[in-house]
């Protein structure tokens, strides 16, 4: 997996880093082991989830808040939406075929040149040049957000540790039992299949990858080795499951009002990984870390972290803190709890080296200032610009929620329209329309102008508010 760190914008051209960081695992993680127990979690039918009593739930909350202090930090990967992948010509489709989007250099095969794309760059900085950052792409940042109102509201920021790119890995496809991994390194076509390719050449060894008598090659799924990732890694600052669940959507948020990623959990286009520790009240140091993995909505994010949070102030309570140990847990949604996945690797397991075959990536001023130029109005300056409209803050967080539905409003008081009226309009029944009919705001019949209209139409008392909804397009 490789990595390349930038180190502050000045005003002059700088180096960000004397060269970018390849970070390859040494050996071979769970590659088509096979054994009793499945490493990663495999694709399953959904299970009903287990209801915690409020009783219990509250109870257990109570003894945190009481007697111990839950501490939280994310790492956050964001899949780049960029045409090609990091450093070759492939492009990337969710969903494609196993291995119809590979070439020499996003296999990792020895004697290739990687070239890094520009845009990777771009989308970068784009993400790190608002106000979250006092010095731009690096480190010593931070994100604000709003709660919402039903979890207590209130106003929060939460530190950015930094912020890098790396190249995605692939992945290896699970057998009809289960029994094989999902992540795979680069480092297992390096070692095993370089003989193979020198003496046959690249088609020879692509055909020889799906011949149906190497089990081993018939899990392997390379589309997405080479995917552009933005790593973004968060301060311990959080201390709930509903904080960071709501500062990793509002990660989503920003990067699809920025154009950067789809943002969407359900295909891997932002994957959070959760650290948890919990430490008695007043105790300085850090208690033991725990990784949760396999999130894949805000809402199990939240959940997770709740039960890991009680899990480990269980083991407090009983006087076996020894049993948390540093390692990575799978939250699984059947039974609403994190089991061990692994024990955690530590630093020296990742091996980091350079990688001579890529430049030095330097940025000037003016490359900085356009992109800052072109940056649209993201979701924190957005929710200040409508609460001093006098809006609610039910309704700022529903209205910039959505760029697309920001953007709809911000038309509609544009063509004149009456600001409370426009948002009950939005959040009422064009809201409950679309939900029903699974559209989203671009997918309506109705436009800006003509809510505007209607608006107008129904504050002159020209036609009453029943009629406005019976002539309401979107409603049709």
């Amino acid at each position: 997996m490789a990595s390349i760190l930038f180190r502050g914008v000045q005003a002059r051209p700088f180096l960000l880093y004397p060269s970018a960081l390849f970070g390859r695992k040494s050996g071979v993680l769970y590659c088509t082991i096979k054994g009793t127990q499945t490493h990663t979690a495999a694709p399953e039918n959904k299970q009903p989830q287990l209801k915690v009593s409020p009783q219990t739930k509250a109870k257990v909350l109570d003894k945190i808040s009481q007697d111990y202090e839950a501490i939280i930090g994310i790492e956050t990967h964001v899949q780049l939406s960029t045409l090609t992948k990091a450093f070759c010509s492939c492009p990337y489709n969710y969903g494609s075929q196993p291995n119809t989007c590979i070439c020499p250099i996003c296999m990792g095969l020895p004697g290739t040149l990687p070239v890094l794309n520009s845009k990777v760059i771009e989308f970068a900085v784009k993400v790190v040049l608002h106000s979250i950052f006092d010095i731009p792409i690096a480190s010593g940042g931070y994100v604000d957000l709003d709660l919402p109102v039903e979890f207590g509201g209130g106003h929060r920021r939460f530190g950015i540790t930094r912020v890098h790119m790396e190249e995605d890995a692939g992945k290896l496809l699970h057998s009809g039992n289960g029994s094989y991994s999902q992540e795979i390194t680069f480092s297992l076509y390096s070692v095993l299949f370089n003989t193979v390719l020198s003496c046959c050449g690249f088609n020879q060894f692509l055909q020889f990858m799906l011949l149906d008598s190497v089990d081993l090659l018939l899990q392997v799924d390379l589309n997405r080795a080479g995917v552009p990732l933005l790593e973004i890694v968060s301060e311990p600052d959080m201390r709930s499951g509903i904080e960071a669940a709501e500062y990793a959507a509002e990660l989503q948020r920003l990067v699809r009002y920025l154009g950067v990623s789809n943002g969407n959990m359900q295909e891997g286009s932002l994957r959070c990984d959760v650290n948890v520790s919990v430490r008695p009240i007043g105790q300085l140091e850090f208690g033991t870390k725990v990784e949760i993995k396999n999130l894949n909505s805000f809402s199990a994010m939240n959940r997770a972290i709740d039960f890991e949070i009680s899990r480990q102030v269980s083991l407090h309570s009983q006087g076996q803190s020894d049993q948390i140990v540093q390692e990575t847990r799978l939250w699984e949604e059947g039974g609403q709890k994190t089991v061990t996945m692994r024990k955690k690797e530590g630093l020296s397991d990742y091996r980091y080296f350079p990688e001579p075959d890529l430049p030095e990536v330097i940025l000037t001023e003016d490359y900085v200032g356009s992109i800052r130029s072109s940056l649209p109005e993201l979701p924190e300056l957005k929710r200040r610009r409508y609460e001093k409209m006098g809006l609610s803050m039910q309704d700022v967080l529903f209205l910039a929620n959505d760029v697309n539905v920001a953007g709809f409003f911000d038309a509609t008081i544009g063509k004149g329209a009456d600001v409370k009226l426009a948002a009950n309009w939005i959040m009422g029944d064009i809201a409950a329309y679309m939900k029903n009919e699974k559209f989203s705001i671009n997918e309506i019949k109705l436009t800006p102008q003509e809510l505007a209209e209607l608006i107008a139409s129904i504050k002159g008392g020209t036609i009453s508010g029943k009629i406005g909804k019976e002539v309401n397009p979107c409603l049709l």
